[in-house]
């Protein structure tokens, strides 16, 4: 049995591609079946402080042993909860999926835990800047048909028993490139040493004026006090140090390719 959280903005393309392989496989004799929760809400808890707030609410369940990415089903506040201990901020924390009609119950719980000074309401503005601080993608932005999960730099989402087995969708590509048999030709990258924040399709040029790519997520970090960006270069210009410029606002300006997360993840791990 799998629970899947899809992006929200992809819903209207992601459900008819997973119904459309769903009919194919069960054409073929496979025994599987398909349900759209409508009827429940997901709260994402992030941050150091999380395990503390949620801790209370919780009955049986010890979340000092809840390691990243494990799930439990249990009551949160009354409430039959799935929890994760996941989340897309690079913090620590959980997603916590719930009966829709306890969503606003929930929150309300958790806003009061600790006194009321532990938890406070985030937006997608914080969530962003969070997410680009840890070098994760946005889809639609850093993330599309076209990449690869080599060119992003997340060959490790492909598992060695997936690269033996193949014939997954983009297989012959991706095999390709993970075995060196097919080129890649562009490389996800960080970047800072910027003067001013970077959005999305500002032009990245080599340092003698080259344009070698283009920004795909930018952004001013608050935890850095600093501008951040994210994009795709020119293989061969993805070397962590290597000067660049990046167009904002029609003016080149200062940038170094840095590795990532240019913040260090908090993820809670045994």
């Amino acid at each position: 049995e799998l629970y899947v959280v899809l992006t929200a903005g992809c819903r209207d393309k992601d459900l008819p591609h997973i119904e459309g392989h769903l009919a194919a496989f069960k054409a073929k004799g496979g025994d599987v079946d398909m349900h759209v929760y409508d009827e429940r809400g997901l709260v994402a808890l992030q941050g150091p402080k999380a395990m503390e707030a949620l801790q209370p609410l919780v009955g049986g369940v010890d979340l000092s042993k809840l390691y990243f990415g494990m799930f439990v089903k249990t009551d949160v506040n009354g409430s039959p909860c799935f929890i994760t201990r996941t989340g897309y901020t690079g913090e620590d924390g959980f997603e916590i999926s719930m009966p829709v009609e306890d969503a606003v119950s929930l929150s309300g719980a958790l806003l009061a835990s600790g006194g009321g000074d532990v938890v406070k309401w985030a937006g997608l503005g914080a969530r962003d800047a969070l997410r680009l601080e840890a070098g994760l993608c946005l889809y639609g932005n850093d993330l599309d048909e076209t990449i690869t999960p080599v060119e992003a730099g997340l060959t490790w989402t492909v598992g060695k028993a997936r690269r033996a087995e193949g014939g997954f969708l983009g297989a012959e590509k991706i095999l390709g490139q993970i075995n060196k048999s097919v080129p890649v030709t562009r490389r996800r990258v960080g970047i800072t040493g910027l003067k001013a924040p970077a959005r999305d399709h500002a032009e990245i040029l080599s340092a003698d004026g080259e344009k070698i790519g283009e920004v795909t997520s930018g952004t001013f970090s608050p935890s850095l006090g600093k501008p951040l960006a994210m994009g795709y270069v020119k293989a061969g210009f993805n070397k962590a140090g290597t000067e660049v410029q990046v167009v904002v606002r029609g003016k080149a300006g200062p940038g170094v390719i840095t590795k990532m997360p240019f913040v260090e993840c908090q993820y809670y791990k045994p």
